[in-house]
């Protein structure tokens, strides 16, 4: 059986969703006390939940995690009506007229034949729709750094300025590689100047996220599978020691090592 539901049963949930958030905000007393304020870190902790769910690739987890924002969006919806500022329905409409100013090739006179130049237009467009005085005034401030690093460069790619090749792209990666190296000799002993040596590490990694994005490789999924590669393995390697009636502080990284070889495997 199909779970594709009907226009009209679309419109009943949504509806059968505003009338218990209209209960909630009227009768239960943790909802009674929300503010904007207050549901601002469980809404980021819920976004942060939904992203676990695409990586693990669980359809159940991602529609739950889903919901649980669609109702952090309703809520704000309420509190927002209550003050006057609005409501659902100003909200919905003014990203529905966002949605068509953005995209003239479907609702205008606009050519955009592939999603690239239609990327570059949304930039375009966001940016003479907001007044920003740089192109990269919409980056959030509060983005983590390798993140904002990325939409920085997308930003900036949406008005020309980028690379044109991969192989340029790859070069100034190794261009910043030595430079790096230089700041930071492994074989070298004598003491480093930390605050160069972290500014070139930071042109190294910006540089490898832009390689990254030319190869459509997103590096924060990229990084947190890493992540979550290692606390598998480094579990496997805990339990199978305790299994093994050893402790892994009393272990040479030898004997660990026999262990992490096995997690790899698994």
């Amino acid at each position: 059986m199909s779970n594709l539901s009907t226009r009209a049963e679309q419109l009943a949930a949504f509806d059968r969703l505003l009338t218990i958030m209209d209960e909630l905000r009227a009768q239960c007393p943790w909802d009674m006390k929300q503010t904007t304020e207050s549901l601002r870190h469980l809404t980021i902790e819920e976004t942060f939940e939904l992203s676990d769910a695409i990586l693990d690739g669980d359809p159940e987890e991602i529609k739950k995690e889903l919901g649980d924002i669609l109702l952090h969006i309703v809520f704000y919806a309420k509190i927002g009506s209550e003050e006057g500022n609005f409501d659902v329905t100003t909200l919905i409409d003014a990203l529905c007229e966002k949605l068509i100013r953005r995209h003239p090739h479907i609702y205008g006179d606009t050519e955009a034949n592939d999603a690239e130049t239609v990327s570059q237009n949304w930039e375009k467009i966001k940016l003479k729709e907001k007044g920003n005085k740089s192109v990269l005034g919409g980056v959030p401030r509060s983005l983590p750094a390798l993140i904002k690093a990325m939409r920085i460069q997308e930003k900036a790619r949406g008005v020309g300025f980028d690379w044109e090749e991969k192989h340029q792209v790859w070069e100034k990666v190794e261009e910043e590689m030595q430079e790096f190296k230089a700041e930071f000799n492994a074989a070298d002993d004598k003491e480093i100047d930390q605050e160069k040596a972290s500014g070139e590490f930071g042109d190294l990694l910006f540089s490898l996220i832009n390689y990254a994005r030319f190869i459509d490789i997103n590096p924060e999924e990229a990084l947190e599978r890493t992540n979550k590669k290692f606390i598998k393995r480094f579990q496997y390697l805990e339990n199978a020691a305790k299994n093994a009636g050893k402790n892994l502080s009393d272990m040479t990284l030898a004997e660990m090592d026999v262990f992490w070889e096995e997690a790899k495997k698994q």
